[in-house]
């Protein structure tokens, strides 16, 4: 199944697996936490590495399930999506978003 046919919760899903998977010192922290417990640290974890690479959580979801090319043109795709939802004009939705087209 490629990138573009999972749903997005099992895009999610997929890339918190190899989150975890790329961060071991995080697996090893919160082993013995309940099973919901796991999962809420993992998700905040994730958040944070979103933001401390300068990403959305989404686009980190997207970096962890898609090849580089797939990444940079869903990311944009979607930015563009979102720019045309909120009417607001490309040029100044990068400028406000701090995207390098």
């Amino acid at each position: 199944m490629t990138p573009t046919e999972m749903t997005q919760d099992a895009r999610h899903e997929e890339a918190l697996k190899k989150y975890v998977e790329d961060t071991p010192q995080l697996k090893e922290e919160i082993k013995d936490l309940s099973a919901d417990d796991q999962r809420d640290q993992i998700q905040w974890a994730f958040e944070d590495e979103a933001e401390s690479q300068g990403f959305q959580p989404w686009e980190l979801t997207l970096k962890y399930t898609s090849t580089p090319e797939e990444f940079e043109a869903a990311r944009l795709a979607l930015h563009k999506e979102a720019a045309e939802v909120l009417g607001v004009e490309w040029d100044e939705y990068c400028e406000m978003n701090n995207l390098v087209v």
